[in-house]
């Protein structure tokens, strides 16, 4: 179990990811923290948000990494290497898991990537959508703009803070 400083770290990432699939993708349940059922060893490892959109038969499987300063742990290869161990658990997952789905979208969202290795590389992992940088930033913006037309509570701590943000009153 994450201290409590450290999953606030790791929360508003995923509640933004999870509040896109939600008002954006239209998904009717989102989940974080999701683990495989039956635990094990296999059960340690977790998905950051699934989303699960039943009119398209669309399950989405995101991995969230929000390290602001851009994106890498130890150095560029072991990054690459651990997105991809990812996404092999995303479709172990998807295959095992979320059989009734026709679709499958297997993302992986960071605000800030280094353009050069990491973004080269990552996009030879194949069937992961890259939501990074600016596609990052232009669901963020599309987030935004339904945070000005909306005020009512949909239960994510990070849409309201962006509804917040986009009513503030300048007078």
């Amino acid at each position: 179990m994450l201290g409590q400083t450290e999953a606030y770290a790791h929360w508003p990432g995923e509640f933004l990811v999870g509040a896109y699939l939600k008002l954006v993708e239209e998904c009717d349940v989102v989940d974080y923290n999701v683990r495989v059922p039956g635990g094990g060893l296999e059960g340690l490892g977790e998905l950051d948000v699934v989303g699960l959109n039943f009119k398209s038969k669309t399950a989405f499987i995101c991995e969230v990494t929000t390290h602001i300063l851009g994106l890498l742990y130890k150095n560029n290869a072991e990054t690459v290497a651990r997105i991809n161990r990812k996404h092999v658990r995303q479709r172990r997952y998807a295959k095992r898991f979320l059989t009734s789905f026709d679709s499958h979208r297997f993302m992986f969202w960071s605000p800030v990537v280094p353009i050069g290795y990491l973004t080269a590389n990552l996009k030879k992992i194949d069937g992961l959508e890259l939501m990074i940088n600016g596609r990052y930033q232009q669901c963020i913006g599309a987030l935004r703009s339904l945070a000005r037309k909306y005020a009512h509570e949909t239960q994510n701590p990070s849409f309201r803070v962006l509804q917040i943000l986009e009513h503030l009153r300048n007078d």
